[in-house]
């Protein structure tokens, strides 16, 4: 399975912490940010074809691809071999931990099937930023 995925939102902004109102132990709920991804993640999904979550083992490989600068040609010229590096990006275990949740419920059933991930960061392009993720069953063999 194959997905072009927006550009996760960062794993600090994924998570909100508050006291209600006449309670002593803060509670924790996913922001209204990651809903959104999730369901950004959910349509793409099911546009693709999958309606249900497999049970069986997986692995993950996925290619961050963070917004390429208006300067990124004077970058290029100046460090045309790392230019990309300045490039800001979110970390990759941010961005497989937002992603891995997103992908939840719709493409695994639960994170604990994902048995191998393979993960990299690229230099920003001109299609935009996203994350472009390969789900297949996991065997040893496959790894």
């Amino acid at each position: 399975m194959n997905f072009v995925l927006p550009y996760p939102i960062s794993a600090n902004r994924y998570w909100r912490t508050y006291l209600p109102k006449g309670h002593r132990v803060p509670v924790t709920t996913v922001s209204k940010e990651a809903i959104e991804y999730k369901r950004a993640v959910q349509w793409i999904v099911t546009s693709a074809g999958i309606h249900r979550p497999t049970d069986d083992l997986v692995a993950v490989d996925f290619a961050l691809y963070p917004k390429r600068p208006k300067d990124w040609a004077k970058r290029m010229r100046k460090d045309p071999k790392d230019w990309h590096r300045t490039v800001q990006c979110i970390d990759l275990d941010n961005a497989q931990k937002v992603m891995l949740d997103a992908l939840k419920g719709f493409v695994f059933t639960d994170d604990d099937q994902v048995f191998f991930i393979c993960g990299k960061r690229c230099a920003p392009d001109e299609k935009g930023p996203r994350i472009e993720v390969v789900v297949r069953r996991y065997s040893d063999e496959t790894a």
